[in-house]
């Protein structure tokens, strides 16, 4: 542990000499439409999004690559990684911050935790909707959050959740916009309980974006937060179904 602080210490004091020019590598591993993408301040280099049936260990290092090398990037060049966090896949979200944390270790650069649902609703930004990004957490279920934009930010109105669309949309009131495969998923009921107060995000926004996690990624590096590589885990809301399996 004295060891990962450290390191973030030193990382993080290495980083704030170099600010206020930042580079980001994110990676989004949430749902099966993983992407990666490499942000410098506003401006985003360039972004990796693909929405197939392929495990993300097969393709993450292999997008991470082929990102760097189509903007002449190394991995020196990038001054922070950025990873979403979860709720999401399991299996997607370990492989994430597995990734993450082998990037960081070998370039000695800090790591920065985004929550999935955080960086999801910020594709909708400055909506004067509500905003609610839904994800299959399977079983029947979804992780869901409301988020509202005030003033310039984003407040969440209620927390993340894993928990039966029905139930959730008990606490929705008004027009809405809904994002996300559980929204998908779930649509007629979504539009049967709002009585046609549900709107649906387009297709380009209907997935979680890393260019979003490394925008926030950014302004948490801006204020010195950053993550401990080494007790880092993935926010999962609920057990792994092999934990309990195994704990039963």
């Amino acid at each position: 542990m004295i060891v990962g602080l450290y390191f973030a210490a030193f990382t993080l004091l290495s980083l704030l000499v170099k600010l206020p020019s930042v580079k980001v590598l994110a990676i989004e591993t949430a749902t099966m439409a993983g992407s990666i993408a490499v942000i410098e301040d506003d401006t985003l280099i360039g972004e990796v999004r693909i929405n197939v049936k392929i495990a993300h260990s097969e393709r993450v290092m292999t997008s991470v690559e082929w990102l760097l090398t189509a903007s002449t990037l190394s991995i020196n060049d990038i001054d922070a990684f950025a990873v979403s966090i979860g709720p999401g896949s399991f299996t997607g979200l370990r492989i994430g911050l597995s990734t993450v944390k082998g990037l960081s270790y070998a370039a000695k650069k800090p790591i920065v935790s985004v929550p999935t649902l955080d960086a999801f609703a910020r594709r909708l930004r400055f909506s004067s909707l509500p905003i609610c990004p839904m994800l299959d957490a399977r079983k029947n279920e979804v992780y869901a959050a409301l988020y509202k934009w005030e003033n310039d930010q984003c407040t969440k109105i209620i927390p993340e959740t894993a928990i039966a669309p029905s139930d959730f949309l008990k606490e929705i009131k008004g027009h809405t916009i809904f994002m996300g495969e559980g929204a998908k998923i779930y649509r007629e009921l979504i539009k049967e309980k709002l009585n046609g107060n549900a709107l649906f995000a387009s297709p380009s926004e209907m997935t979680p974006s890393a260019s979003s996690v490394a925008e926030i990624a950014i302004e948490k590096l801006k204020e010195g937060i950053t993550a401990d590589p080494v007790s880092l885990v993935p926010f999962y809301l609920r057990r792994p179904e092999a934990e309990i399996l195994w704990k039963g």
